[in-house]
């Protein structure tokens, strides 16, 4: 019941925060009540999505951190922010890569049938980064309410059909159904004809992102040879099967690694004395669990997670009790605009550069605890455009801080 390292949560941050660890032969422990929000939302990875035209990530960065010294990426070097990017890129390798274009942003298009900015792209959406007007078909399903293939055209100025699916999905399809579906040969092999049959020569197919979690590569290939047409996929709505996909490759390398996982279970309560942790409880009614180790990192999330909680008139961070971050009352924590930047959205834990949480004064409250992810002060994801991007390098980070220790 002892390890080197536990992580707490299993989001991005948690899980390369775990690889990391593990990679370096530490006994590691991952624990998490749910698989975070990368089964939810995530599906590229988004580092800095309002750089301006035709500036390398690499620039842009270095830039970003000069002017914003309390930002998450700002405690790491553009050497560590590097590696990071490198040691995930090193988890995906061919045929189901994550590439940059030239090392900067490019567009892709969304389910909204708008273009949208991301650095990482997987292998099975990089068509969709060129689309010409006119030059692609976009195709949906009856019965899949998630991916409106007439709206999405409409947005990227091209056309739009959608497909009836077997007998046995008359009524509504999920993501999930669809995605199993598509792992089918004999599947792919009939909506390949059907598309085939409706071209109007149309060189790219839009598909919605569900080519299965297995080989989508193989299956974006033999659909291709199907229509005779090169396919493509375009992120949905949640769930995200891209984002179980990457769940699912860090899962898999942790658990050859020797990880422990505890998916499904919440750390209820933290054992501390001193300036130290001595364990965590891991709750499993009516029974609670406790686990220890020498280092830990907290790699919670925010609110959607319940990393942080809003209360009438503070936001906490519930397990350490850490100090957040935040503003002076309520009435300060959003702005008039629904779309203006909210000073709630800067909220999060405190830490020093080497990501250990700290007090007001910047006086260090725990010896072994590290603190990675959406969770940490400093940072506006929604407007930066930067989720994977803080999660990736913050978690990479919080870990070899940890094995510095």
């Amino acid at each position: 019941m002892h390890y080197d390292l536990i992580v707490i949560g299993m989001g991005l941050s948690g899980l390369m925060a775990a690889q990391t660890a593990a990679e370096a032969g530490l006994k590691v422990l991952i624990v998490g009540k749910g698989t975070g929000t990368l089964c939810l939302l995530s599906s590229t990875i988004d580092v800095l999505g309002n750089l301006p035209d035709e500036t390398t990530m690499s620039e842009g960065l270095s830039q970003w951190i000069k002017d914003h010294p309390a930002h998450p990426y700002a405690k790491a070097t553009m050497k560590r922010i590097e590696e990071a990017f490198a040691s995930f890129m090193s988890l995906f390798p061919r045929p189901y890569s994550f590439e940059s274009r030239r090392g900067m942003n490019c567009t892709l298009p969304t389910c909204a049938g708008t273009l949208r900015p991301s650095y990482l792209i997987p292998a099975t959406m990089i068509p969709g980064t060129t689309l010409s007007e006119r030059g692609a078909l976009i195709v949906g399903f009856r019965g899949f309410k998630d991916f409106y293939a007439q709206q999405v055209a409409e947005g990227l100025k091209c056309r739009g059909i959608a497909l009836s699916l077997p007998e046995s999905f008359q009524r509504e399809v999920t993501a999930s159904a669809l995605s199993r579906l598509m792992e089918k040969t004999s599947f792919r092999e009939s909506i390949g004809r059907e598309i085939h049959s409706q071209l109007q020569g149309e060189k790219k197919i839009g598909l919605p992102a569900l080519l299965g979690l297995r080989d989508p590569v193989q299956a974006k290939e033999e659909l291709g040879q199907f229509i005779g047409a090169e396919v493509f996929e375009i992120p949905t709505l949640p769930p995200s099967i891209p984002g179980r996909r990457i769940f699912n490759r860090f899962q898999g390398g942790l658990i050859q690694k020797g990880a422990t996982w505890l998916l499904g279970y919440a750390v209820s309560d933290v054992i501390l004395k001193h300036k130290r942790c001595e364990a965590v409880h891991v709750a499993n009614p009516p029974v609670s669990t406790p686990y220890s180790a020498d280092r830990y990192i907290l790699a919670t999330g925010r609110f959607m997670g319940g990393g942080l909680v809003a209360e009438r008139d503070r936001i906490r961070e519930p397990l350490f009790n850490l100090v957040v971050s935040q503003p002076a009352s309520q009435e300060e924590w959003y702005k008039g605009s629904f779309f203006d930047d909210h000073p709630v959205h800067q909220a999060g834990v405190m830490t020093d550069a080497k990501l250990r949480p700290v007090d007001p004064q910047g006086k260090l409250l725990f010896d072994n605890v590290w603190v990675a992810g959406s969770i940490l002060a400093g940072h506006n994801l929604i407007v930066e455009k930067s989720r994977e991007g803080i999660e990736l390098v913050t978690g990479y980070m919080a870990a070899k801080c940890a094995l510095q220790s």
